[in-house]
């Protein structure tokens, strides 16, 4: 059985799409999905309730990922497992691959490829992900694509998650690049920041998550893989994408330096984005 742990903050928008691609097509038995609400003052769980026996639903008042992902944790009962966003669009099939690669035993961690839907977005925003896509970390699902999968022998590498803010980064660095892959025929749809603040402070935190980790877990960096920095200054070769990259350029730059006082100070902000989940929930429960 392939269980699936979906934590979920105020997600009532997009809940009901994210599950049902996976439980109007599953075989019987064939899914352990558990949807953990965290701190949610919306109908979260009532949605996800809607699917009946086929979706477990758990609530906290504790408002935090890490936290509902040990609970998800402590009430699946199968391996695969895979870690899902409650707003990430995938399909069964992507669900059935990532599980089927992990059962070869050669690696012990996968994603799927992401596709990021630019619908919606600012002119800015679009030429950050332009040149965002010929990056090296473009191609790296397990902290790209909203969803990660770890077989039984790659789940038992760490214990409980950490109260980090980069859940999947750390998952990814427990890996070598050998130890994990992102795998082409198997995609996940993700819905970036519509408008240039939103992205910075999204940005911000992805910043936070990394200084985070290097702090407390400077041993895993070992297992980072092939960084941006010089895929980016080749791209600078080419005219036509200047204007790109000054914008990825300032973002990250500014990005990092709000990080970097965040951490400095002691503050704590999630940041997350709620442009992509507006604008998605008209069609959430379709």
């Amino acid at each position: 059985m392939i269980s699936i742990v979906v934590p979920a903050h105020n997600e009532s928008s997009v809940i009901g799409r994210t599950l049902r691609q996976w439980i109007d097509a599953a075989d019987s038995g064939e899914f352990d999905v558990v949807v953990v609400c965290n701190g949610c003052t919306d109908d979260t769980a009532e949605v996800a309730r809607q699917f009946g026996a086929a979706v477990k639903v758990l609530e906290t008042d504790v408002a935090s990922k890490t936290d509902a992902l040990n609970l998800g944790d402590r009430a699946a009962r199968g391996f695969p497992r895979i870690y899902v966003d409650a707003d990430v669009v995938m399909s069964i099939d992507t669900m059935r691959t990532l599980a089927g690669r992990l059962d070869r035993g050669d690696v012990l961690a996968a994603a799927p490829t992401a596709d990021i839907d630019l619908s919606g977005c600012s002119w800015l925003v679009r030429r950050y992900y332009e040149i965002r896509s010929r990056l090296p970390s473009a191609r790296e699902g397990v902290g790209g694509s909203g969803v990660y999968a770890v077989s039984e022998q790659g789940r038992s590498r760490f214990g409980e998650f950490p109260a980090v803010t980069a859940d999947d980064t750390y998952v990814r660095l427990q890996f070598t690049p050998g130890e994990r892959v992102t795998l082409p025929d198997a995609r996940s749809t993700i819905f970036p920041p519509r408008g240039l603040p939103q992205l910075i402070a999204v940005r911000t935190r992805v910043h936070r998550g990394t200084l985070e980790l290097a702090r407390l877990f400077p041993e895993l960096l070992t297992n980072s893989g092939e960084s941006n920095g010089r895929v980016l200054l080749a791209l600078f070769r080419e005219p036509l994408l200047w204007p790109g990259l000054m914008i990825y350029c300032c973002v990250n730059l500014f990005a990092r330096r709000r990080a970097i006082r965040h951490v400095q100070s002691g503050a704590h902000l999630w940041q997350r984005d709620e442009s992509s989940r507006v604008a998605l929930s008209a069609d959430s429960c379709k």
